[in-house]
């Protein structure tokens, strides 16, 4: 027994992947399970293996089920294709494509071929040895915080404070509006009072100048 090493990158950027180790026993599905388990993908929906080259072009399907679709050649099926009967070269190459409608795509290397003697049987394959980069989200955007923010927001209830602030802010502006009112009113207040005075003093002015 042999165990393979290979290196799955997600197509759109080669600097986010997962290396997981298979046994060549194993069959492709136990590829297709761990490597959705490495990028936290579901297992919902449609896959395909195709065989590829150093130039990754696509070649004969290993696929998950034979799909209503025009094939060059019938699919191999993944319950039934060992991953040690598909490799012909020494780093052998793979595309993984998972749900037809977003179209998923990824690139798979065999890196390394481990002897019966090296390998760690302690081990339950296939497993995924190292994880670069922050992996796409399947539904929607991730977050770098993820379930640990939404824990502290729970926690905290930050959607309350927010609106509290907001109410905070409303009563602050109504109390402004307030001061501003007393203010005018004071204003018109001595305005009236500097008239009344003005008025006073035209008054006495008058009768002092046409006393009987």
């Amino acid at each position: 027994m042999a165990v393979l090493k290979f290196r799955v990158y997600w197509e759109e950027d080669d600097a986010i992947y997962r290396d997981v180790l298979v046994k060549h026993t194993q069959n492709f599905t136990d590829v297709y399970h761990i490597i959705l388990k490495a990028f936290e993908f579901d297992q919902k929906h449609d896959a395909t293996f195709f065989r590829s080259n150093d130039t990754w072009q696509r070649g004969r399907e290993i696929s998950k089920a034979v799909y209503e679709k025009e094939y060059k050649a019938p699919p191999l099926l993944m319950d039934e294709t060992l991953v040690g009967t598909e490799i012909i070269d020494t780093n052998q190459h793979f595309i993984f494509l998972y749900d037809f409608v977003k179209s998923w795509t990824f690139l798979i290397e065999l890196i390394q071929v481990i002897k019966n003697a090296d390998a760690d049987m302690n081990l339950e394959y296939p497993f995924v040895s190292r994880v670069e980069g922050v992996g796409p989200m399947q539904y929607g955007t991730k977050g770098l915080l993820g379930k640990t923010f939404a824990d502290i927001e729970e926690k905290y209830d930050l959607a309350e404070a927010q609106d509290g602030f907001g109410e905070e802010g409303e009563e602050g502006a109504e109390g402004e509006v307030a001061d501003d009112e007393d203010d005018h009113d004071e204003d018109e207040d001595t305005a009236d009072s500097e008239d009344a005075t003005e008025d006073g003093s035209k008054e006495s002015e008058f009768f002092d100048g046409d006393a009987y």
